[in-house]
């Protein structure tokens, strides 16, 4: 072969492999519809299909369920009712400030029901920057596009006489107004749950591309033609146009804000004087950025597309509740007193289930997404007077802890910038030591008595004590963590290392569990360990006698030994999945474990979650590297139905992707994460530093599920746990995986992830 041929041929093989570049899109692997085949009595995800950009102001969904249900959207529905602007982090919370467009034809109707039109999966494209369906009664095609705070609606109609859209501002008050002359209507809506001040509402503005040939206002359900405003419990509006040819198309731009009518007209920059598929590039753009984070090779197609969908689910909470005004300033109507300020606002998560993995995997693949979090937080604080625990959008009455503490504690630790941490300090301490006078899941309910006893007893009302006496442990390490890292004297700080072994209190050494205890120190009788008793939190002793999240060492301590301890790992699996289920009226957590027969391990409720790697603390690496990958390769399915209980605002999505790279944080704030057992062949993380950190598991299958041995930079590696500033430094970890389990590595104490009691204070 001459030269030239040699050159050619390189020239030929060069071009190929950046086109292969070049064509990496990972967003083509996401599938919205993963966790929508859900209902009350049994969550498969209870997700909806959120047509969005990365953490945008609005989500996008076709609208199944009727207007206030919180299951909007379910899979098993035959008919679409509307397209809604949604804000809702779960259906458990539910949503606000919503409103729906609804293309029909024929005579204008209005009610739900009578303007809902069959459709059928077959025809509806579902992608996180695009959405298309058809509607088969009114023989339109509906396509829908997003930006941060807008949309772009296109319908396709048939050839009619009279085509109309709908436009349901929803009711517990709204108000709608049709402007004609500006092909233009306006409307506010009211609707919420909980969490907004009295002032609040959601102002909308959608500009059509022609002119209206029929206008109506209507009033709860009644049609008024030719009426152009109307303020009412449920108000609405439909436009209509005449004579439309088939595959005429009819372009809508919408835009809302929480701040005002003229803010939602800027806000209507995003997308005004831009065409549909201009939006669309851009959305699958920014998608492709914000996923092409996160590179993996693998063969099996439907692992890409669980990854890559749990990714996306990762990266749409908290919502970035903030706006850009005529200034160019970044401001946001507060959802905590009301009044419009600058600067950042993040809402609806919850951090009783968000403190696990998905703020750690904010800092640790988004990190410059975090650093404004923290920001909305100090705004948060100075706003309300304490840190959100569950916000949606402001402080809500939902779940337990003082979990604050842990996503700051883990956000500085992990080095986030650019925001007031002395604050925030401020902030702990006062929720560590107070709390809501209205809401009682923001701050500690119940700080007093476990201040002054050390654990929260069954004889006070307060419900839930063990799981709180727990959480509340975890929450004074971090926020001793916080303090340290902060330089604060140790005079300030040492009582909260002291009160982070207050876990020790509630540990029952007959039972080996964590148990409930009267004020007088005296354990409760009966006690059945399998009961989702009133001592726990949505879930059983074999969930939550795990939950020492800061320090496994001392648990295994308690129980006499790294066998022991394993032991008691062990029988979580093996006690049937029916025990317990009679202890109380069912909830779908319960049924949720129970169906999915890995015993007493309940994958689809937060509090277990990180058991699975607790092995890795006592010697038994290898049981965490068979029972990870368990988890990952049966209960997380490309489907419908493939999650296994409530995803929660991207914490059991975020517990699959940090799975599948083979570490999880088990303790936030700790700045390490734990050895598990890697599902990929290959993967490059595009740190934001610029460094790139590359995981390779060679004999890499589904059988190889156990790590023979660890390489780091080349290096051998013995530990059972990855630093995150050492990963920060980009490189490579290398995994050998095989089919049987390697007993001879990580075994020694030194090979074991931070405990707080091998620390020296």
């Amino acid at each position: 072969m001459n030269f030239k041929k040699i050159l050619g041929a390189l020239v030929l093989l060069l071009s190929v492999q950046l086109s292969k570049a070049q064509s990496f899109s990972p967003v083509d692997y996401v599938n919205p519809l993963i966790g929508t085949q859900s209902k009350y009595e049994l969550s498969n995800g209870n997700t909806y299909p959120a047509i969005a950009m990365p953490w945008g102001m609005n989500f996008w969904t076709p609208q199944t369920g009727n207007m206030g249900d919180g299951w909007g959207y379910t899979y098993t529905a035959d008919k679409i009712k509307g397209f809604k602007q949604t804000h809702q982090p779960s259906p458990w919370n539910n949503d606000y400030g919503q409103f729906s467009i609804m293309p029909t034809i024929g005579e204008p109707v209005f009610d739900q029901e009578k303007r809902a039109s069959w459709f059928s999966h077959k025809a509806e494209v579902v992608k996180p920057y695009y959405y298309s369906v058809y509607l088969a009664d009114h023989d339109v095609i509906t396509e829908l596009t997003p930006s941060e705070r807008g949309a772009i609606f296109r319908f396709t109609f048939p050839k009619t006489a009279a085509a109309q859209v709908v436009i349901d501002a929803f009711d517990k008050g709204s108000y709608i107004k049709v402007i004609p002359e500006e092909n233009k209507i306006i409307g506010y809506n009211t609707r919420n749950s909980g969490g907004v001040p009295d002032n609040f509402k959601n102002y909308f503005v959608i500009v059509f591309d022609r002119s209206f040939d029929f206008k109506a206002a209507v009033k709860s359900g009644d049609i008024k033609n030719d009426v152009l405003e109307m303020k009412d419990n449920h108000a609405g509006a439909i436009v209509g146009f005449k004579n439309l040819k088939r595959g005429e198309q009819v372009i809508a731009r919408v835009a809302s804000s929480f701040i005002s009518f003229e803010q939602a007209e800027l806000n209507l920059k995003e997308v005004k004087g831009k065409t549909f598929d201009e939006i669309v590039a851009v959305g699958k753009a920014k998608w492709n950025e914000v996923l092409g984070r996160v590179e993996v090779k693998d063969p099996d197609i439907d692992r890409l597309k669980t990854f890559y969908s749990c990714l996306y689910r990762s990266t749409l909470f908290p919502r970035d509740f903030s706006e850009i005004d005529a200034q160019g300033k970044r401001v946001h109507y507060s959802p905590y007193n009301g009044q419009v300020l600058p600067g950042e606002m993040f809402t609806d998560t919850g951090f009783w289930d968000t403190f696990r993995s998905l703020f750690p995997l904010l800092n640790l693949i988004y990190p410059e997404m975090n650093d404004r979090m923290q920001a909305g937080l100090v705004n948060a604080y100075k706003e309300s007077g304490f840190l959100p625990e569950w916000a949606s959008p402001g402080h809500r009455e939902s779940m337990i802890g003082n979990n604050s503490a842990s996503v700051v504690a883990d956000a500085f630790a992990t080095g986030r910038k650019g925001y007031d941490a002395d604050l925030l300090w401020d902030a702990v301490v006062h929720g560590a030591n107070n709390a809501h006078p209205k809401i009682s899941a923001t701050g500690r309910f119940g700080h007093e008595v476990y201040n002054t006893l050390g654990f929260i007893p069954i004889d006070k009302n307060i419900n839930q004590n063990v799981a709180r006496t727990l959480e509340y442990a975890y929450n004074d390490w971090s926020i001793y963590q916080f303090g340290k890292a902060l330089g604060k004297p140790n005079s300030e700080i040492s009582i909260y290392a002291k009160r982070a072994m207050n876990y020790k209190n509630i540990y029952d050494a007959e039972t080996k569990l964590m148990r409930g205890k009267k004020s007088d120190g005296t354990f409760i009788t009966p006690f059945d360990p399998s009961a989702w008793s009133k001592e726990y939190t949505e879930g059983n002793a074999w969930h939550w006698s795990f939950c020492v999240f800061h320090d496994p060492q001392g648990l295994i301590d308690l129980m006499g030994s790294k066998k022991a301890f394993n032991a008691m790992l062990d029988t979580v699996f093996v006690i049937p999945s029916y025990e317990g289920m009679k202890s109380r009226s069912m909830i779908h957590e319960m049924r949720e474990m129970q169906i999915m027969n890995m015993g007493q391990y309940a994958h689809g409720n937060q509090p277990i979650q990180h058991m699975p790697y607790l092995y890795n603390y006592a010697a038994e690496p290898w049981k965490a590297q068979y029972w990870v990958r368990q988890i990952m390769d049966k209960l997380y399915l490309p489907t419908p139905d493939g999650y296994c209980g409530d995803e929660d605002n991207g914490q059991t999505s975020a517990w699959y992707v940090f799975s599948a790279l083979g570490f999880y944080p088990v303790a936030p704030a700790s700045g390490e994460y734990v050895l598990g057992s890697p599902q990929f062949q290959s993967v490059k993380l595009n740190l934001q530093n610029g460094k790139t950190l590359k995981i390779d598991a060679t004999n890499q299958n589904k059988d190889n599920v156990y790590v023979n041995e660890v390489k780091v930079n080349g290096k051998m590696y013995t530990k059972n746990f990855f630093q995150y500033k050492e990963l920060m430094k980009g490189g490579e970890l290398q995994f050998d995986m095989a089919d049987k389990p390697n007993k001879k590595r990580g075994i020694k104490d030194t090979d074991a992830p931070y405990s707080f009691s091998k620390m020296k204070l």
